[in-house]
Formats: C-alpha cells, structure tokens, sequence
C-alpha cells in the first residue's frame, strides 16, 4: 500500500490564497448558467456549485460535508449567497445529489471510473512500469492519465490496491522471464556472489558497490582487475536483452541498497538474480566508463607534466642560452676583424676550442633547439613509459569503435598495439598519421637512409593522447560502457523528429524549413547590426579605439532607496528566532516533502516515527555535519546506523529533487518572491566544494587552488535553487549551463538564463538557440569575443571594426537536420545537453555537426553581444541578476557548517550531498518568506514606511535570527498553522 501523501491524487491540502480561490472556486458565466439552469433555491444552487467546482479541482466528487469551509465561504460569495448557507444533506436526499453529479458529468463532458476507468489504469501502468517502479509515481501516472481521458477518479484505496496487482504482476513476469533465461551454472554463479571466501574480505556482491580511488597508477590497475573479473562473473546484457534500461536502472539501485542479508532473505530467485544481473549490468557499465575517464586523465596528466618539466628546462638553459649566445657574439666579432676566409676560420675554431669544442657545443646547442617554441613532445616518453603495461591491458579490455567513417586513429593503434613489446626504435610501416597535427607529425616521422620511417615510442605517446582526445569528443566510443558510448544510438530518429517537430518549432516559433530558419536569423542579424550601428552616435558608453577594440563606461551603481538601512534594521529586530531543525519541521508540515522518501522498493516506510528520523537525516547530511555529529547531538532514537540506512536506502537523487519542488512550489504561491525577481529567469555558476583524495572526480581547480570538485547551481532569479549538479574541476561548466533547464522540476518554466565567462561558449549559444533558451552571460572579457558579419559585403558607419568574421550560412542550412535532431531528442529526454556539450567540444574540430553548433552560437553569441553593447537596461539586469548566485552560494557556505569537505568518494553520494544542502536551503528561504510577509504586514500595521522598493532589497538568505548549535531536538507535536499565504501591504506588479 502506498501513502497517499506520497502521490499525486488530488485532496484538499492546507489553506488557500485568495487568488489560488478565486481562479479554482470562481464560477464562471456559462458555469452560473448552468447552475441556475439544473438548480432552484439558495440551498440548491450552491450545492451545485461546490460540487461542479470541487469535481473541476479534485478530479472526483467529494462528500459536500468534507468540502472546507474556506471554499463554502468563497462560493457563497460569488454567488451572492449568506456564507453559512446549508449544503444538500446526502444522507437525506441521495437523489438529489445523484441528480446534481449526473448533470456535473454532462457539462464536463466526463464519465465515472465505472466507465472505462480501469482499462485506462492498467493501460497506464504497463507504459508506465516500463519507465518507473515506485507505486506512488504509478499512482500519480494513472491519476494524470484518467484526468485527461475525463474520468472520474476512483477512491484512493481501490486505485492503490488496482495498481499495486499491476505493479506485482510486470516485475513478477520479469523475474520469470530473466529466471527462465538462466542456466543452472549462471544461477549457481549468481548466487555465489553472495558468499564470502578466505580470498577477499568481501563478497562480490559487497563489491560491486565500491568506488573508484584517484587516476594514479595503483588504482588503474585495481580497475583493470575489476573489469576483468566482471566480465568473467556473467555476461547480463543477453539474458537482459528485453528489459528497458530504465527498468534495470531502477533494479539495480535497488539492489544496491541492499546488504548481503537483505538479499539472500529474498524467497523469490527470480527476484534475486534480476537484482543482482541488473545490478552487474550497471557496475560494468559504470566500470568500463571510469577506466575511460581514466585513461583521459592519465593521459592528461602526462602532458601537463611534460609541460611543466618544458618550463623547468627553459628556465635552467636559460643560462646555457646566454653563455651560446656570448660564443655567437665572439664569431661575429672575428667576422669583423679580417677579410681573410681562411684567418677568419682558423679563429672561429679557436674560439669554439676556447668555449668546449664542437662536440659540447653542439650537446647544449641541441639541448635548447629541441624544446624551442613550447616543444614538450619529446619529454613525454619518460613520464609515461612506467604506466604503459596498464594502458595496453586496458586497451585490450576495451572495444573501440569509431563514430565516423574515418578509422585512420584505430588503424594507427593496430599498429601501436603490435608492437607494443617491440624493441626497435623505428618501424617501416605505412600509416596515414592525418588525424595528427603536423607537429606531431614531424616528431613521429623520422629520416633514416633516405626512407621515411615510424619513431615507435612517438607514435605510440601520439596515438594514446589522440586516443584520448577521441574518446572525450565522442569521435571514437567504447561498446558496453555509458557516458562513452555512441551517442548516436541514444537520438530519435528522424521519421519520430519530424512528427514532433512541427509543434515544437510552433512552440518556439522557429520555421520548420532549413532555407527559411537561416533567412529568417540572418534578416536578424542584419537588422540589428544596422540599428546598433545607427544608434552608436548616442550611446555614450560605447568607445571604439581605433583598432577596433570596444570599451564600455563602467555602469554606476543605482541609488539605494530612502531609509533602507532602519528598514532593514525593523525587520531584523521583528524576524522570530527559529532553529534549522523547527525550519525543517515547519516546512515539512506544510509541503510534506519527506512523502518522496522510503524503500527503493516503493513500499512505504516501517520506520517508527519516520518523518522525523528523515529530518534529522537530511538535517544531518545537508549540513554535512554527518551521521556521527548529527547522532552525538541528537536524541537516542536517532543513532548512526539508522541515518545510514535511511541515506542508503531511502533517499535517492531523485527522490531530493522532488521534495526540493514541493518546497519550491509553496515557495512560488507567495508575493513577495515576485519583487525579487521574475520566475522565467534562472542564474547559473559553479563553486568549489573540498573533497578527500580518495576518488575519481576529484582534481587540483587551478582557479581556487584547492583538491575538490564543483558545485553548479541553478537558482531562480526569486532566489530558490531550482537545480544542482557536481561536476569535476577542470570541466567546462558551460556544458552543464542547460542540463539544470531542462531537468528543471519546479513548475517555473525558465526561458533565460544568466551565467558568468565560463557559462557560455559558440556551441551553447546555438544549442540554447534552438531549445528556446535565451542565454545572458556576464562576460568579463566580452570584448575579445569575436562579432560575425551576416554576409562579406556588410559594412557599418561606426561599429565595423567591431566584426572581423562572415558567418557561414550555408553550414547552418546543410546541417539543420542534424542539429533538429539533437535538439529533439534532448526535448524528449533521450539525452542531455550536457552529453551532447562534452561530444561538441573544442577538441572535435572534424565534427561536421560540432561545427555547425558552432557556427549557429556566433550568430546567436553576435546577437547578444550587439544588443550587451547598446542595451544599458541589458547590462544592468546581467549585473544584478548574477550578483544573486554569489549571495546564494555564500549562503549554502552558512548551511554547511559542519564542515566544508565532501568525505566521501562515491560520485552518486557527492551528488546527494549538493542535493541535501540544497534541499536545506530551500527550506529556510521558504519559511524566510513566510516570516518576512507576515513582518511587513505587522510593520504596515504599525505605520512603518513598507513600499515595494524597500520589499525588492530584502532577500530570502536574511539568517541573523536562525541558530545552528545546540542540543538537537525536534518536538513533532509542536506544529506551525497551515500555510496560507497573505497578501503584500501593496499592489504587487505583474513579475513578468
């Protein structure tokens, strides 16, 4: 059985605003029409109407007596009607109530669940179970779905004991399926992997769930041995074959949350081995992903040694250069001293004598020359020469296929992994070495008796970092792994684009045909590049030098409202003293947050006292104070091993992405958020968040010089965090800038975005282009960006030294399929923009569709940055908009004060940690509001100057009165009153 509070089936919750009233419980003309029309008397009618508008909100008919009495007193107003007007008596006359919802039916056009209800649920459930698992989404699925089919929902209980048959029923006939598919070896195999031997100190079982360590050597070759012994145990992806993959996702999660015990306890084998295949598929999978990011990163590593070793040398030689260039001097002076060719060489080759000999000369000479113009290659050899064993048994492990019909790198690594135990110098082989720079060609090639031949340590240090470069890009895939997996594979095809793309380019109004979308976007630019040139004589700020470079006047600051600082100061001495724990509980009361939480398995939680043994987890880990701080403070009930338990196996990402939209959607019903700033506005930017050196993700950021990773928030311009990710140092964050968008679950519907310098890139202007995202960048170096002309013959009056390019359009228009198609098939949620992103990188220069990406953002980036330079309002808004997210950041500092290190090394539980302390934050911010609404009010009450320009410079991150320490407690008897929020002491504008 499933709660109902952890579903969506509708019910009558809390208080309602009084415009949540009027736009759910007003009667419209025609509704009054046919309330009078089906009615007569007072008592009558507005029966009728609590029922009709009830029906309209809840979905099904309600017993009148439990209708609340805030929505009898609205009504009975609308209508004209006393407020303690009497409703039908159902019990008395049934009848008439009957009548009442027969004519209800008709009006909406509507159906009782007696009426085909049930085929529509069971329909649903088998589409649906394909995709989820947990009962209370199959629940809200089959809720949404009888809604827009017109029927009438049934009663929670009969709906919740339909689905959980269906539910029972499709993973029992996967079981049978997986366990008929089985051999009795596989079986005997699966089930050893829950048996300890004298060998490991854990089980297999045990161990698929460990972690990756740093890229160093040690850990390589520990991943490698685990590879291999994966692929030894099963080969799962036959016997899964028909399973989707979301399914085994959520199998193998489940799974995972599980110990030794848990499992074996599991009477079915059916059961049992789906979970422990599932889980295998994934661990290989994730396995074959982090021996690739690796791989990248050794290789990394090995350049930026060699590189660093580069800058050593040239700053020892410098004094060898000096002292050849004293010898080169002497020379020139005895050319000078005699017209003599033969005196003049008797005295060079004194002088080379004097200075060593030709022999020394000529070591030092080649010492210098050979790292001239930053030449780091031949360095490389040494320092990867010790791991090159483990980069071959890797590789041999690995199938690598190319994304392209260009297959010269796999030939070329054919040919390094035969002769990777060869021991001679050079090869005489035959290669086509294009995909390579020509510097690395030069360093490959090497001349011997007239013959071009192979360096076989180049070439080899050549194919390994091309190797790696490919991988990154996506130009090469590895089969059997996940993030580098052909990615193709993951896109609709065209046929299902195109039946979508009509009403997704309606949606965002982009022409459907290629010819028409490049016409119509360079008509754009033209056009505004001819108004911004028209409008350069008034706009003060802008100077061009007369090499081109632009400059803008610095914007001042705009004036601070009259009387700010005693408005501030009111409003602190009034804010109630609250603990993060009372924060907690008050806003778990009114959005029921912790209803996502409980088993993997979807049932509900035997936890005694649950709700508040969750808020003392997510207390405990949103704060990062952990589960021993948090269990010494707490009170005995709550111990370190049930804070464990309840983050292992009740608590997923997921699962804290959706109480985190409850708590954002109590946020939105107040006004005061509004003042703040608009909801189709988000600001994105990363920070630095320490971590222990014993992971994968994990790196020394150059920036802030510290070991760790990056925390990459997507907060509202109201403030709220609509979305967080953890990425590591050293990634583009623009790659990530859209994910947060699109994975957005908060009910704001974001079409702007603002991000700082590394926000933004050509290929993320052009993808936002067409996802319907408008991306407003703060761009310190704005002015070293380079502006696109719509065609060669393009020349302005004042601003054309500000383009230096022509864009190509014909690219655009050739590859607009292609793009369409990506686009698509990120909008149907086959694919992130962040995958894509990493695909579309710097290093895919061959990419024809990186290229038409790119080409697509420096018309959209050409745009933005025409409207940067002659908007003020523009510049204003970017400014102000992106000094929110640093206050943001600087706030889940103050969440986090149990200590700023993430302590541990699994990437899944790094995530949860951003989403925990996000989840904290929401929380405070929404009860902030509620405080801060019912503080102005009080002062407005008092005669204290309240106006919306004072109201703006407020901020939900306000925590002088919230305390930290201290004995922790919580008393669940103690609740606040439901949340209903109050209207502003002023109009509030319309926030967009």
């Amino acid at each position: 059985m499933a709660s109902i509070d952890r579903t969506a089936y509708p019910r009558f919750r809390g208080q309602f605003t009084d415009a949540e009233l009027a736009a759910n419980f007003t009667l419209s003309e025609d509704e009054n029409a046919f309330v009078r029309r089906y009615a007569h008397g007072e008592v009558g009618r507005f029966s009728l109407a609590i029922g009709l508008k009830t029906r309209q909100f809840l979905g099904y008919f309600p017993a009148l007596e439990d209708v609340p009495d805030q929505i009898r007193r609205h009504v009975a107003n609308v209508l004209g009607f006393d407020e303690e007007t009497a409703l039908v008596d159902g019990i008395a006359r049934p009848a008439t109530v009957h009548r009442y919802r027969e004519a209800i039916r008709k009006h909406l056009g509507s159906r009782p669940f007696s009426h085909g209800g049930r085929e529509v649920v069971i329909r649903t459930v088998h589409r649906a179970a394909q995709v989820m698992s947990d009962p209370a989404d199959l629940i809200s699925a089959s809720v949404e779905a009888l809604v827009k089919e017109g029927i009438e929902l049934p009663a929670f209980s009969n709906l919740d004991r339909l689905i959980g048959n269906l539910r029972q029923s499709i993973h029992e006939e996967i079981y049978r399926q997986i366990d008929a598919a089985l051999i009795g070896a596989q079986r005997r195999v699966l089930d050893a992997m829950l048996d300890h031997t004298a060998e490991h100190h854990l089980n297999r079982f045990s161990r698929l769930k460990e972690n990756p360590g740093p890229p160093n050597l040690k850990h390589l070759r520990l991943w490698i041995d685990r590879l291999a012994e994966l692929d030894a145990i099963v080969d799962p992806r036959p016997l899964l074959g028909e399973i989707p993959h979301t399914k085994i996702r959520q199998f193998a999660a489940e799974a995972k949350a599980l110990e030794t015990g848990d499992l074996r306890d599991v009477c079915q084998p059916g059961r049992r081995h789906t979970l422990l295949l599932c889980l295998l598929h994934q661990t290989q999978t994730k396995t074959r992903d982090q021996l690739v990011e690796m791989l990248i990163r050794r290789m990394r590593r090995t350049r930026n040694r060699a590189i660093e070793r580069l800058h050593t040398l040239q700053k020892n030689q410098r004094a060898i250069e000096e002292e050849l260039l004293a010898v080169f001097g002497q020379v020139l002076r005895q050319a000078g001293a005699t017209d003599a060719d033969e005196e003049f060489g008797r005295n060079v080759r004194q002088v080379l004598i004097e200075q060593g000999g030709i022999e020394t000369l000529g070591a030092q000479f080649h010492a210098v020359t050979a790292y001239h113009n930053d030449n780091y290659l031949p360095l490389l050899w040494p320092i990867h020469s010790g791991g090159r064993s483990s980069l071959f048994r890797l590789l041999g492990l690995l199938t690598l296929e190319s994304a392209s019909a260009d297959t010269r790198l796999l030939d070329a690594l054919k040919i390094v992994l035969q002769h990777q135990r060869s021991r001679r110098k050079l090869l005489d082989v035959t290669l086509d070495l294009g995909f390579a720079s020509q510097r690395w060609q030069a360093f490959v090639q090497q001349r011997h008796d007239g013959e071009v031949l192979l360096d076989r340590h180049a070439l080899e240090l050549c194919v390994l970092m091309y190797l790696a470069e490919a991988l990154q890009s996506g130009d090469l895939y590895v089969a059997g792994s996940g993030a580098y997996d052909d990615y193709r594979t993951q896109l609709l095809p065209w046929d299902e684009c195109d039946r979508r793309l009509k009403d997704y380019s309606a949606a965002l109004k982009l022409p459907t045909q290629p010819s028409r979308f490049v016409s119509e976007l360079r008509d754009k630019l033209e056009e505004l590049a001819r108004t911004v040139d028209a409008g350069f004589p008034d706009n003060s700020a802008l100077r061009i030098d007369q090499d081109g470079t632009p400059h803008l006047i610095r914007q001042v600051a705009q004036p601070l409202p009259q009387g700010l600082q005693a408005f501030e100061q009111a409003i602190r001495e009034r804010m109630p003293e609250r603990h993060l724990l009372d924060v907690l509980k008050h806003v778990q009361h009114w959005s029921s947050f912790t209803r996502h939480f409980g088993p993997l398995s979807g049932s509900d939680p035997k936890l005694e006292d649950a709700t508040k043994r969750y808020l003392f987890a997510v207390f405990g880990f949103g704060c990062n104070l952990g589960v021993n701080q948090t269990a010494r403070h707490a009170p005995e009930s709550i111990n370190r091993h049930s804070l464990r338990r309840i983050n292992a196996q009740h608590v997923t990402v997921d699962k804290l992405v959706a109480a985190s939209a409850d708590i954002i959607r109590e946020y939105s019903r107040f006004e005061l958020p509004m003042l703040w700033g608009k909801p189709n506005v988000a600001i994105a930017d990363g920070t630095h968040m320490e971590l222990r050196e014993n992971n994968l993700l994990g790196e020394q950021h150059i920036r802030y010089g510290r070991y760790g990773g990056i925390a990459y928030h997507h907060i509202s311009a109201t403030y709220i965090a609509l979305f967080s990710n953890f990425i590591a140092c050293g990634v583009w964050e623009a790659v990530y800038i859209l994910d947060g968008l699109l994975q957005n679950r908060s009910g704001f519907e974001v079409d702007t975005v603002h991000a700082d310098t590394h926000g933004q890139s050509e290929p993320v202007f052009g993808l936002a282009y067409l996802l319907g995202i408008d991306l407003l960048p703060r761009m310190r170096t704005w002015n070293d960006a380079e502006f696109y002309r719509p065609y060669a013959g393009a020349k302005y009056a004042h601003i054309d030294a500000l383009f230096t390019k022509t864009i190509d359009w014909g690219l655009i228009e050739t590859h607009w399929q292609d793009m369409m198609q990506v686009v698509l098939s990120i909008q149907a949620g086959k694919v992130l923009p962040s995958m894509l992103l990493r695909k579309l990188g710097s290093r895919s220069r061959k990419n024809r569709l990186y290229l038409a990406f790119r080409e697509l953002g420096r018309v959209v980036r050409t745009l933005f940055l025409l409207r940067f330079v002659s908007e003020a309002d523009l510049r204003q808004s970017i400014r102000a908009e992106t000094t929110k997210i640093e206050s943001h950041n600087d706030f889940l500092d103050w969440i986090g004060f149990g200590g700023p290190v993430i302590k541990s090394g699994d990437p899944v539980e790094q995530l949860k940690q951003v989403k925990y302390m996000g989840l904290v934050a929401n929380a405070v911010m929404l009860q902030n509001v509620v405080d801060l609404t019912d503080v102005l009010a009080r002062m407005a009450e008092e005669g204290l100057p309240v106006t919306p320009e004072l109201a703006a410079k407020t901020a939900p991150t306000i925590r002088d009165h919230l305390r930290r320490f201290g004995q922790f407690d919580v008393d669940m008897n103690i609740l606040p009153p439901p949340l209903q929020p109050r209207p502003l002491p002023f109009p509030v504008g319309d926030p967009k």
